[in-house]
């Protein structure tokens, strides 16, 4: 995984205490993000945990009902031109015109991005294997996705912006895709913000994760932080119990008699030492994959 830029530049995305209400419901609740410049920024919740509604404030399609938010500095509502021009964009609708022919698409797109690179554009063209004089309304779901990732990359942005990009695509597909967002932005030192309900996707590219559930941001770390500090131990008592005394950082447990598994949040050597307190002995001491780590934080 290539190296994010250094955590003293200026964040790319800052977002504070926003809140939207769509009706009765609270889509974004008293939210605050911080997206730091260069790197793969995962974000992950299930649907309608505000993902998009997020991801549509930072493009300037909502405007906060309270709270601030700011893209390269800038109020992307106010300075939308300031903005959108650096950013590229890919949604799960992939909502691209029928009628046109790929090639046309490409001409259409580049007129609203002065950096538009045809040599680019062309390469990935090639890349993706899209035929410049097919109809659009004839691609597949996956050729779909590759021409939609073709016009967000090809004015080679600073900031990628991706909601749920590999919703319906097989996984050959997802992997293509992938692979071209890492090797054609992320290593080049941009930012990519990666949408996504599928975890093992964001676990194996992403260098920074948030999860949002209910509106609300529930933790926010680099990937390897969140990978070392949670854990699942399994502790040996030495008599039964019907529930097992508290450890520091759990967040669930489960088992019965004298042997019990919890989930935990903390350094490993903590965790046994805490453990070692309570009179048990660890048994088994495991790391988590991401999909477990987020299922056990919207439930604590």
């Amino acid at each position: 995984m290539h190296e994010p830029f250094s955590s003293a530049a200026p964040p790319i995305v800052e977002i504070r205490r926003v809140t939207r209400q769509f009706g009765n419901k609270t889509a974004l609740d008293d939210l605050s993000l911080t997206v730091p410049r260069g790197g793969v920024f995962g974000l992950i919740g299930g649907n309608g945990a505000g993902k998009t509604t997020l991801i549509k404030h930072v493009l300037g399609m909502l405007k906060a009902q309270s709270g601030s938010v700011q893209v390269f500095g800038l109020d992307p509502v106010q300075n939308p031109v300031g903005t959108l021009g650096r950013i590229g964009y890919l949604s799960e609708d992939r909502d691209l015109p029928n009628w046109m022919r790929v090639c046309e698409l490409m001409r259409y797109t580049q007129a609203f991005f002065p950096n538009w690179d045809e040599a680019y554009a062309e390469e990935l063209r090639e890349a993706f294997d899209l035929d410049g004089n097919a109809r659009i309304k004839n691609l597949s779901r996956g050729q779909r996705a590759r021409a939609g990732l073709l016009v967000a990359l090809a004015h080679r942005p600073e900031l990628l912006v991706l909601d749920e990009p590999s919703s319906g695509l097989d996984p050959v597909v997802r992997r293509d895709i992938l692979g071209a967002i890492i090797r054609t932005i992320a290593d080049e030192g941009r930012t990519v913000l990666f949408s996504s309900h599928l975890l093992d996707e964001v676990e194996r590219v992403a260098d920074r994760v948030a999860i949002i559930h209910q509106g609300r941001i529930l933790l926010t770390a680099p990937m390897d932080e969140i990978k070392d500090t949670h854990r699942r131990m399994t502790l040996r008592f030495g008599q039964p119990l019907d529930r097992p005394p508290s450890l520091v950082g759990t967040l669930s447990f489960e088992g019965q008699g004298v042997e019990w598994s919890y989930i935990c949040n903390g350094e490993s050597g903590q965790l046994r030492r805490a453990a070692e307190a309570i009179g048990a002995t660890v048994v088994g001491d495991t790391a988590l994959t991401l999909d477990e780590i987020f299922v056990s934080r919207i439930l604590s």
